[in-house]
């Protein structure tokens, strides 16, 4: 499967990484990574811990600087700092682990704050913007609590609605439910599976397999940096072409 697959499945490119490397002292983190993730496809990224998962997800914004190589977006490179960067990343949105809501701030107040401050969007039109997508996330009626009222699972769809409210090109998401108690998992996994649905392009980094499964385009299995093997979930999940994906699935799909 190569670089093309995404483009020639008929997505336009919208997130290119072509010979990305990236070290942590010693540690080579992103070995040689070729990846393209067309408009409006769901790729979700899976692997054992270490793997270098979560670094692609931030190196994709440039949380994470890389040693070389090169990411673009929508066919620009990515700048390495400035407004241009700061513009990059409002094309992109991102949803961590740890919700990363501003606690001093009600929960509408978050979720306009960028289109507010960034994208100088009128208030009026961005608290209407911002009700309508908590109401897609299923959070509506709590727009006037602030974050520490609100459950882990809310907290995370709270996160998903403020990037929204972006408008990114792309959505990364960096093992959004791993904070999570288990009965909340699965409303956010609900909310990332109509987002997909719905045409966003997205990349996922997730233990859920059950979502990879069903929501998933593509599913890309990485291990020790490199990216060891990509394909449809059905084939991927059925018929692992590698020891090392082998081993993995063996390992989490039977418990």
């Amino acid at each position: 499967m190569d670089q093309t697959q995404a483009s020639s499945a008929g997505h336009r490119p919208l997130v290119v990484l072509d010979k990305v490397n990236k070290h942590f002292g010693d540690l080579h983190v992103l070995q040689n990574i070729n990846l393209t993730v067309g408009e409006g496809e769901v790729v979700v990224v899976i692997g054992p811990s270490g793997s270098g998962k979560s670094t692609l997800c931030r190196a994709i914004n440039r949380l994470e600087t890389i040693d070389d190589g090169e990411i673009s977006l929508d066919g620009v490179p990515l700048p390495q700092e400035g407004k241009a960067l700061a513009r990059l990343r409002a094309d992109v949105g991102m949803v961590f682990q740890s919700f990363n809501l501003f606690a001093h701030k009600t929960i509408l107040e978050n979720v306009t704050l960028g289109p507010i401050k960034v994208n100088k969007v009128p208030k009026k039109e961005a608290e209407a913007k911002a009700i309508a997508l908590l109401e897609r996330v299923g959070v509506e009626s709590q727009r006037n609590k602030y974050p520490a009222q609100l459950s882990g699972g809310q907290q995370q769809r709270v996160a998903i609605a403020r990037s929204l409210a972006m408008e990114p090109k792309v959505m990364l998401f960096d093992e959004p439910t791993s904070a999570l108690d288990p009965e909340m998992i699965n409303e956010v996994l609900d909310v990332m599976t109509s987002l997909a649905e719905d045409g966003m392009t997205m990349i996922v980094v997730t233990h859920e397999m059950g979502f990879a499964r069903k929501a998933a385009d593509r599913v890309v299995f990485m291990a020790d940096g490199r990216i060891v093997e990509e394909a449809e979930p059905e084939a991927f999940f059925t018929n692992p072409q590698s020891d090392r994906a082998k081993d993995f699935l063996s390992k989490i799909l039977t418990h």
